[in-house]
């Protein structure tokens, strides 16, 4: 196999018509490049370069060669301006992964930002569940990951960087024309006497209204089990019954219902967002940059930010 090394001496040779000039031209000495152009010839067996008392002139197969490897150096120019333009977020691709109610609420901002700042870079979105976003961090399909996880679920995984990204408090929804806005403050268990809507499919959320409810001492009626929130919210909305979820999840919030906050005696458990990414894997300059706007994003979702309506508060029992 030819050595690229010694067909770009033999390229600078030909265009500045000599091997001096050529070894100037690539810092080393005339001797060196005399020395790779005599082992190229003896790989090709055969001479490429008439050696003149000023200069040198190409051989017809010295001729053939330069141009292969003119477009070689183009090639690895070429190459070199890619690494280059990727080591400064110019250009590349950054795979994302993420879940239904991040990417429904602070991913689109995040994305917004992120391609104006770095036009160059192509963003691609894999959504799924949790357990397959994990697998894909581990495989390689994507370099960042949105997760999340409550208090008797946190993400221990040691070959995973996990950021905290926020906190997304569980919220309660009521139809706007509900009786319990009426009221200044409502105790979790002044609701055991209502239906429920819970998410179908042993949905996480589901899991945190049958906790809740059991620590205020009652079992939830369901009446409903949907499986997305926007449907959540119309059978709230028909008067089916109530429901809790994610306050990310409620940023479409329909104009029948209302959001009622919990108060922080209530157990109601408060999802934690998260960015994870490979632990063994550099993060490239692209993933880089997404870190920072997504921690950026985060702030404005945090709070009162969110521009849900809270019209009450539920509370716990007080003692005795």
């Amino acid at each position: 196999m030819l050595d690229v090394r010694r067909m770009l001496v033999l390229v600078e040779a030909a265009e500045r018509g000599s091997l001096t000039a050529a070894a100037e031209a690539l810092m080393i000495t005339p001797s060196a490049a005399s020395q790779q152009v005599s082992r190229l010839e003896s790989e090709v067996g055969q001479p490429l370069l008439h050696r003149l008392p000023r200069g040198v002139q190409l051989t017809d197969a010295g001729r053939a060669l330069v141009e292969r490897g003119r477009a070689i150096r183009r090639e690895l120019r070429a190459a070199q301006a890619d690494l280059k333009s990727l080591a400064t977020v110019d250009r590349g691709t950054l795979r994302l992964g993420s879940f239904p109610t991040a990417s429904a609420s602070l991913l689109p901002l995040a994305l917004t930002r992120f391609s104006r700042k770095h036009p160059g870079i192509r963003t691609t979105v894999r959504s799924a569940l949790f357990a397959e976003l994990v697998d894909m961090l581990h495989t390689g399909e994507v370099e960042l990951a949105m997760l999340w996880d409550y208090e008797w679920n946190r993400v221990d995984d040691t070959s995973l960087v996990v950021d905290h990204l926020l906190d997304d408090p569980t919220v309660l929804v009521v139809p706007a024309n509900s009786e319990l806005l009426e009221e200044k403050t409502i105790e979790l268990a002044d609701l055991a006497e209502h239906q429920w809507i819970i998410r179908a499919d042993n949905h996480p959320v589901a899991e945190v209204l049958r906790r809740s409810c059991r620590l205020a001492g009652f079992e939830p009626r369901i009446s409903y089990e949907s499986h997305d929130y926007q449907e959540a919210q119309a059978m709230v909305a028909a008067g089916l019954g109530i429901a809790i979820a994610p306050r990310l999840a409620l940023t479409n919030r329909r104009h029948d219902v209302r959001l009622v906050s919990f108060a922080t005696d209530v157990p109601a458990p408060t999802r934690r967002i998260l960015l994870a990414r490979p632990a063994g894997r550099t993060p490239t300059p692209a993933a880089a940059a997404m870190v920072e706007v997504l921690h950026a994003v985060s702030q404005k979702f945090t709070g009162t930010s969110l521009h849900l309506t809270q019209l009450g508060t539920v509370r716990a029992r007080s003692a005795g």
